[in-house]
């Protein structure tokens, strides 16, 4: 959504540090793809790990970016 000043809460469903990307499973209860570039700070994340986000419209989807753990 335009001007989503609101950050989305979640948690990390899964995040391959390898192949650098993952999914957040956010509080609306939806799946959203990230990629390590979305990831505030270059923050160390975790698997169950609580953060919060913006959703972005990516190129396949709505995507999780401006991440940072709570």
């Amino acid at each position: 959504s335009k001007g989503h000043i609101f950050m989305d809460k979640g948690k990390v469903k899964f995040y391959n540090r390898e192949k650098k990307y993952g999914f957040i499973t956010g509080d609306d209860g939806k799946d959203y793809f990230f990629h390590v570039s979305g990831v505030s700070n270059e923050a160390e994340l975790n698997d169950e790990d609580a953060v919060e986000f913006k959703v972005e419209d990516g190129e396949r989807g709505p995507k999780a970016v401006e991440i940072s753990p709570l």
